[in-house]
């Protein structure tokens, strides 16, 4: 008996009444309520609450006569980017006789927070119709999408029956996938004016390739002391002279990076701009790596250029968890000495909160800038500079108005300590990290680091 009952729970469950029904009951309940003072209305009451009932069974009869016919889709993208806007595609289908009015619900991940979403759709019969919705997520990982739950009415909206497609499906967040693209075509667009690139400077690498035999034109400087006591005749290092060059992006994963920017973590901003850093220097021959730290040493991807390189910084970067210690800087130190192979242009995303925690570190900065050619990328409070431009109304605007400009002038006074320790810094708003990271490593390239 439990067996027969469970069906009918079931299609209950997926049936409601709705708003013009209670509308016509309320006036049923009011021509009763005065059909004790005129006794035609109680009649008419009576009437009316057969015709609402009749008229409902025959509203939902139309409802599941059609619910069979009406199909619903669902076409995400294949991988979401963080931070980006990407559109979220559903298709109905009417193959029914019957127009009806389809309100939409999807099931969406519990990290996008979107409680109220109702997406209302007219659907004539043997149509199809197309709707979608924007998706941005703000944090990388695994985005679970549940069942499609569509609410039909037909025109007359007595009832309402709700259909549930199941569409369950897992997509995985990546750093902005979107952002690396478009960066990628500003920076191939960037080239002077008569269409022809800039010829690269030759630089010579660090990388010992071997010892060789002094002839005339050899760099004295490169004479090998030992081998030539040994062999008896002047002998040189040799190092091999190219073009692709090794470019690592360091990301400080401590607690300074936690600070939310437009919706999305300093180190999010940094992820994306380390993932849109590593197209355009793989696109312009050179090697990128990366390096993660915190108050331990994170991942280390060596500089290459390997067809699969930026596959594997894309899902590194992907399982990055941010870290709520202080960052040890003088592990970077070491990691910089015992992990990069030899010289190499390293972009620094961290975040300093005053010129006091900038002291600490400022030593092992200068002794990490004397063997690779370092840039400290920081970040501007853009909330804070937003200050700046209201309007002084009273003594309280005064104040913050004051505190405001001091956090900025303290800002740029870093940028400027910096600069005079012969360290290269880019100071930015999060918004466009992406940009002045690409813009600096262009400029270093073009003079030839």
């Amino acid at each position: 008996m439990t067996t027969g009952i469970n069906p009918i729970l079931t299609h209950l469950s997926n049936v409601y009444l709705g708003n013009r029904f209670f509308y016509a009951l309320g006036g049923v309940v009011l021509l009763s309520a005065l059909g004790f003072r005129y006794a035609a209305l109680f009649f008419m009451a009576v009437i009316g609450a057969a015709l609402l009932l009749l008229g409902t069974i025959y509203d939902l009869y139309r409802l599941y006569r059609s619910a069979s016919r009406i199909s619903a889709d669902r076409t995400p993208p294949s991988v979401l980017s963080l931070g980006d806007e990407l559109p979220v595609t559903i298709t109905l289908g009417n193959a029914s006789t019957t127009d009806l009015r389809a309100v939409v619900t999807d099931e969406l991940p519990e990290q996008l927070q979107v409680r109220d979403q109702r997406i209302s759709v007219l659907l004539p019969a043997a149509t199809r119709q197309t709707v979608s919705y924007p998706v941005r997520p703000a944090t990388r990982g695994v985005y679970r999408f549940g069942d499609l739950n569509v609410f039909l009415q037909t025109a007359w909206r007595l009832a309402e029956r709700r259909l549930v497609a199941p569409q369950v499906r897992e997509i995985a967040v990546y750093p902005s996938i979107v952002g690396m693209q478009h960066f990628r075509l500003e920076a191939r667009a960037n080239v002077p004016h008569g269409g022809k690139s800039q010829p690269r400077p030759v630089t010579r690498s660090y990388e010992f390739d071997q010892i060789k035999t002094y002839v005339r034109g050899d760099d004295l400087r490169n004479v090998n002391w030992k081998a030539t006591g040994r062999r008896g005749q002047v002998m040189v290092n040799q190092y091999e002279t190219e073009r692709a060059q090794r470019i690592y992006s360091i990301i400080d994963k401590g607690r300074t990076m936690l600070m939310p920017f437009a919706g999305l973590s300093l180190l999010d901003h940094a992820i994306n701009a380390s993932l849109a850093l590593s197209r355009v220097i793989l696109d312009g021959q050179d090697r990128a790596g990366l390096l993660t730290f915190s108050d331990k040493l994170g991942d280390v991807i060596p500089a290459d250029n390997k067809p699969d390189q930026l596959a594997r910084i894309l899902q590194l970067l992907y399982r990055q968890r941010e870290r709520e210690g202080e960052s040890d800087y003088d592990l970077l130190y070491y990691a910089t000495r015992r992990v990069l192979p030899g010289r190499s242009l390293l972009l620094l995303f961290t975040n300093f909160e005053s010129n006091y925690a900038l002291d600490r570190v400022l030593p092992t900065l200068k002794r990490i800038a004397k063997n690779h050619s370092l840039v400290v990328i920081l970040f501007e409070n853009t909330e804070v500079a937003a200050l700046l431009q209201e309007k002084t109304v009273d003594i309280g605007s005064v104040y913050l108005k004051s505190t405001a400009r001091r956090y900025v002038q303290e800002r740029q006074l870093m940028a400027l300590r910096l600069r005079r320790n012969g360290i290269r810094v880019v100071l930015t708003p999060p918004e466009g990290l992406s940009g002045a990271a690409i813009q600096e490593y262009l400029r270093i390239k073009r003079k030839g680091f």
